[in-house]
């Protein structure tokens, strides 16, 4: 892990402005679809900061010449999770990157669910179908199929009872199979058409604000179809037992590790109380565009990191 510059025993005095990546996607020709990212850098600049947007995998980036890297919007990593971890770690290796590289690499496999739910958090049931193993799937009741490392709703479907829906889901089993993918399979919580998913965003140790959204996989998407991430996004104030769960959820991340952020995504279970359907602590989108006022405490969040 990346350590501050000593003499002596003694941090070293900072006499120039903190310098500050926001790692993000190359979005090529296209608009990026990271709309708090302009705002943020805006933001951290009136501050003071010399900050940047920097795309990850920009091979003419120097990372050791930043004081701290936030990992921001590097929503293509997905496709190419091995390229990302590696670049974790090499960032982590000669800056201080947010979040550390060790919880970027646990985090990029939702594999994290079953870690959760040792450790007493309530969580979504899942069942995962590595390349090689026999797909079995539910039978008798609504079902999500999704990749383990995937973000966007990529490669995720929703099915239905019978056997015209469990050949399909088949298939799409054996395409992120072939892909290497391992995949994951889920209930489909009945009350996500009706109370939509709540996103927890905590930064620096603390509550930012909440946000609802509805529901993303409707019945006969296709799983390779384009989907809406965050459809109907509005305004949210979570309840007391949603807050609970999210705090569980973040107590248990391994080695209860310094945050600089995350967003816990609850969904009501069965039982009418509150489960963790994702922890998101990769590249969780912020929604600063929905809650303007938020922007000063990410900000000052941020410089407190780069300046330790």
């Amino acid at each position: 892990m990346y350590e501050p510059p000593y003499t002596n025993g003694v941090p070293v005095a900072r006499t120039t402005a903190p310098r500050i990546a926001l790692a993000t996607y190359d979005p090529g020709a296209e608009a990026s679809a990271d709309r708090d990212l302009p705002v943020l850098v805006g933001a951290l600049r009136a501050a003071g900061a010399e900050a940047e947007a920097v795309h990850w995998d920009d091979p003419d980036v120097d990372w050791s010449a930043h004081d701290l890297v936030v990992i921001r919007s590097t929503w293509d990593y997905s496709w190419r999770t091995a390229e990302f971890t590696a670049w974790v770690e090499e960032c982590g290796r000669v800056t201080r990157l947010a979040n550390p590289a060790d919880v970027v690499r646990w985090n990029t496999d939702k594999r994290y669910l079953g870690d959760l739910a040792r450790a007493g958090v309530p969580v979504v049931p899942t069942a995962y179908l590595a390349p090689g193993d026999p797909v079995e799937l539910p039978d008798g009741h609504e079902y999500v199929v999704k990749p383990t490392s995937g973000a966007g709703a990529r490669f995720a479907a929703r099915y239905g009872a019978g056997a015209e829906q469990r050949e399909i889901a088949v298939r799409h089993v054996e395409r992120m199979h072939a892909e290497e993918l391992t995949a994951m399979v889920q209930p489909f919580v009945a009350s996500i058409d009706t109370e939509g998913e709540r996103a927890l965003q905590f930064f620096g140790g603390r509550l930012l604000h909440a946000s609802r959204k509805g529901a993303v996989l409707s019945p006969g998407t296709a799983y390779d179809a384009d989907k809406v991430a965050h459809p109907d996004l509005e305004r949210w104030t979570p309840t007391e037992d949603e807050l609970t769960v999210a705090r569980r959820a973040l107590a248990a991340v391994p080695g209860q590790p310094e945050l600089l952020y995350a967003r816990v995504d609850l969904v009501t279970w069965q039982d009418g109380r509150p489960c963790v359907m994702e922890l998101e602590l990769v590249e969780p989108n912020l929604f600063l565009w929905l809650h303007t006022e938020s922007v000063g405490r990410v900000v000052e969040a941020v410089l407190a990191a780069a300046t330790r």
